[in-house]
């Protein structure tokens, strides 16, 4: 991007998409030209302490970075894909200086700003990666956070993905407002509670 001469472009890329539980995540990342922080990945990969610490490494070699999210609600009301959309552009509004190129882990974002849109980005381009590292990292500490609240859900391990442990304290002590209700795993647990209530 550089060499074609764009200044400032801006890695994107979203985290949580695929949760029963809790907000969506994304962040931006713009990184100065020739940077070399050794170990950046995608995050899925990234083991978790490691995680961690590139994403300190990543906060203070950048240019610039912000993390912004999407609610249940609202990813209740326009859908997941929408919701993430809305949470990078929330994300890429968020840094100082605007970038002038957007290089997007998969989705096209609403904004007026040239944009690639690559297939497994984080795989391609270390600053995808690297927000792919913030965003991880920033959704998880929430997740710690609302576990504290919701402790019988296993959040602080299980990030509030669909794991068995998850599926089963759903089943036993149904959904919160935190949980996304449209989704079929948590919506067929709250429609097999109701049924069950009806009977009693």
């Amino acid at each position: 991007m550089r060499a074609n001469g764009y200044l400032a472009p801006a890695g994107v890329d979203e985290a949580g998409r695929g949760c029963l539980f809790g907000p969506v995540a994304a962040a931006a990342v713009i990184l100065p030209s020739g940077c070399r922080i050794p170990g950046i990945r995608d995050s899925k990969i990234v083991p978790e302490q490691e995680r961690h610490q590139l994403a300190g490494r990543i906060r203070e070699d950048a240019i610039a970075y912000s993390v912004a999210f999407a609610s249940v609600e609202e990813i209740l009301e326009i859908n997941i894909l929408q919701a993430s959309r809305l949470a990078m552009r929330r994300a890429v509004e968020g840094l100082n200086p605007q970038p002038d190129f957007l290089l997007v882990d998969f989705l096209k974002i609403d904004l007026p700003i040239p944009q690639d849109n690559l297939v497994k980005g984080d795989a391609i381009s270390k600053s995808i990666a690297a927000a792919s590292i913030l965003a991880k990292v920033e959704r998880d500490l929430l997740l710690a956070e609302l576990h504290q609240l919701h402790p019988e859900y296993g959040l602080a391990s299980n990030k509030g993905y669909g794991t068995p442990d998850h599926l089963q304290a759903l089943d036993k002590y149904g959904a919160t407002a935190h949980h996304r209700s449209a989704f079929a795993p948590v919506r067929a647990v709250m429609e097999r509670r109701a049924q069950q209530e009806r009977f009693q």
